[in-house]
């Protein structure tokens, strides 16, 4: 077909083919929320609907070569880009142009970068970047194919036949959403799930658009200028009963405050309602809103008690407020995450925590201090401690911000935790920009951090001696950072083990500041990439070594207490040895100990701590029911699956507690 017979075509009609890349969660795969939103405005608002044929998206990794054989036949590729996927999508529009030059190659999402001449040069292949919002702008390039005069579209920068570069500023957000159709009940998802009637889907739900918040590691708030738009209350119902009459097990919410709205509570309270009738939806995961304690509470109460969620995210990132005013957080308060973990504590709702390492103004002082006040306010079941990167849109990436604060970053492929080594043939690593240290923490303090996560995670997190620590806390008071950095200071002569779990741990540091992967590999455990800690935690019981591990631990936190040690050391020192879950372990057991440390640790986990009781008191351990004779099982279902909700320790209750010789 000659060039006038293409152009001819495309006036008439247009093959139009959308990817947007996600990686699988669990064996299970993300309906394409972005490129089917694309769709279906297109659908809606195009003058000459019939125009346009739309082939089945891509919608997860697969061989570069597969894809663009799936493409091959279009007049126009639009690709969805960000973090996880920009790579991977830059290939294959890259070999789409060698093999068809007349197709026409549209990028957007959040990894096009706002400063895009650099970008679109770097790419030539892609002849039209998308900068913001995309409905409304892929629209109007459909329409001026073939022509592609692309100079007066709004939220767009191409490079024109004569080299030069033209960027168009932003259109105005769509501050009325109902214009674009949901891609669930438009049924634009159909055709792919009957197309893989063997996948399992992940449901990308979005609520409202928008963010009020303009931290600067994030590109939410940036990129939707702080405006919130919300999208009707009874298309959103709507969908929901969508994905349960579909069985769709797994949603993920898109908003950046859930719980923001009043109406958010009726949305829980309906997404509950419908697993309770139907077992569908099983999982709803959501961003919490900052602020909105209230709401909060009420949104992720209903959750939990619905069995919708694993735990409630409490991401502070920091606790400092010097860190907080750096990254334009300080108007969200901490004082409002505090009270909420606080509160779900004292309901039994299980939470976890989030800190990012390395962000501007944030020392090691001020990070492990932050840990300190984190776990003595009640965080008793998780922290995750991230590592920053610069996303391409956020202030941060800012040349200027990035010397005012002296990020010093390194280039890292992005491996997911538990993920494999290997990238499938013909795939394409994706990479990120890491911070490995700033002006305020530098790089051996930036290895001093993370290793002290590590180890916090390994000690308290995981269990392995989250016990003794809590009665050390509270008996002692002894505060959590001086253990775990008396941990850290572990002397090889007189505590080798511990000595070496901690070099282990700045190794691993070490590592990731020479562009190393963030997670360690194991080819014996499973072939996959393991936290620090919780590698740790598998090399001490494969290596048979966690009973040295409790002796060396316990003569260090000996010394650490000084003068009278409390008696009711040795039983909590026994009863977490006793409740740790293990491999080829198959019988029941019982411990019986001299005062009640189980029920001071309970309460302390509770948010109601009460004073240390007599005994003696007889725990019995039900170790039979999470038995396990294959180590790999073990990795799996305790170690990995386990990790957020720290789920490490075998079921038991007391069965006889003797208080003044009475039973």
């Amino acid at each position: 077909m000659s060039w006038r017979e293409r152009v001819i075509k495309m006036a008439e009609t247009l093959s139009v083919g959308l990817v947007q890349i996600n990686n699988s969660f669990s064996g299970q795969s993300y309906l394409p929320y972005s490129v089917a939103c694309l769709e279906g405005y297109v659908r809606r608002h195009s003058p000459t609907p019939a125009r346009y044929r739309f082939l089945l998206p891509v919608y997860k990794r697969v061989a570069v070569q597969a894809a663009v054989e799936q493409l091959i036949d279009c007049d126009v590729v639009g690709f969805s880009t960000y973090v996880w996927n920009a790579r991977i999508s830059l290939e294959i529009a890259r070999r789409l142009k060698a093999r068809k030059p007349e197709i026409v190659i549209i990028f957007g999402g959040p990894h096009v970068p706002d400063a895009t001449e650099p970008f679109l040069r770097a790419n030539p292949f892609i002849d039209v970047a998308v900068n913001g919002e995309g409905e409304q702008v892929f629209l109007a390039l459909l329409e001026h194919l073939p022509d592609r005069r692309w100079e007066d579209i709004a939220g767009t920068s191409h490079i024109n036949a004569e080299g030069r570069f033209i960027q168009t500023p932003k259109p105005t957000r769509l501050n009325d959403l109902s214009q674009v159709p949901s891609p669930f009940l438009d049924d634009l998802f159909l055709p792919l799930m009957q197309a893989h009637p063997d996948e399992a889907w992940i449901g990308l739900w979005e609520t409202n658009r928008g963010c009020p918040f303009q931290c600067t590691y994030c590109d939410w708030g940036s990129a939707t200028a702080a405006k919130l738009g919300k999208f009707e209350m009874d298309r959103l119902l709507a969908e929901a009963a969508w994905f349960s009459h579909h069985r769709i097990e797994f949603i993920f919410c898109c908003d950046a405050n859930f719980g923001i709205l009043p109406r958010d509570v009726e949305l829980a309270e309906a997404v509950a309602k419908l697993k309770r009738e139907t077992g569908y939806p099983m999982a709803l995961s959501v961003q919490n809103t900052k602020n909105a304690t209230e709401r909060a509470y009420l949104t992720q109460k209903i959750l939990s008690d619905a069995g919708l969620s694993k735990g409630v995210a409490l991401s502070m990132q920091t606790l400092d407020g010097g860190v907080l005013k750096a990254i334009k957080r300080d108007n969200i308060s901490l004082e409002t995450y505090l009270e909420l973990q606080r509160r779900f504590t004292r309901d039994k709702v299980e939470t976890f925590s989030d800190l990012i390492i390395g962000l501007p103004g944030e020392t090691y002082e001020t990070f492990v201090t932050g840990i300190d006040t984190l776990i003595a306010s009640g965080q008793h079941n998780r922290i995750q401690f991230n590592n920053l990167s610069i996303l391409p849109n956020a202030e941060m990436a800012a040349p200027d911000y990035i010397r005012t604060h002296g990020l010093v970053t390194v280039d890292s492929e992005i491996i997911n935790i538990h993920g494999s080594k290997e990238i499938g043939e013909d795939d394409v690593a994706e990479i990120q920009q890491l911070v490995i240290a700033t002006a305020s923490l530098p790089p051996e303090d930036w290895r001093r951090v993370r290793a002290f996560g590590s180890m916090t995670a390994f000690l308290h997190f995981n269990k392995l001696f989250q016990i003794p620590l809590i009665l050390a806390h509270e008996l002692a008071g002894l505060p959590y950072r001086a253990m775990f950095e008396a941990f850290m200071r572990a002397d090889a002569a007189s505590h080798p083990l511990l000595a070496e779990i901690r070099d282990f741990f700045l190794e691993e540091a070490r590592v990731i500041q020479r562009g190393g992967p963030e997670y360690h590999y194991s080819e014996e455990f499973l072939g996959i990439h393991w936290p620090a800690d919780e590698f740790m935690f598998i090399h001490l019981t494969a290596t048979h070594q966690l009973d040295r591990f409790y002796e060396e631990a316990r003569e260090l936190l000996l010394a650490l207490i000084g003068g009278a040690a409390p008696a009711a050391l040795d039983d909590a020192i026994r009863l977490n040895r006793a409740l740790i879950k293990q491999p080829f372990v198959t019988d029941d057991t019982s411990v019986t100990l001299d005062s009640d440390v189980r029920a001071l640790w309970l309460a302390v986990r509770q948010g109601t701590p009460e004073p240390l009781s007599g005994g003696p008191i007889t725990v019995t351990i039900d170790r039979a029911a999470s038995a396990y004779d294959d180590m790999q099982a073990w990795c799996r279902e305790v170690v990995w699956w386990g990790n957020k909700k720290g789920a490490y320790l075998y079921t038991n209750q007391v069965v006889e507690k003797q208080l003044a010789g009475h039973f």
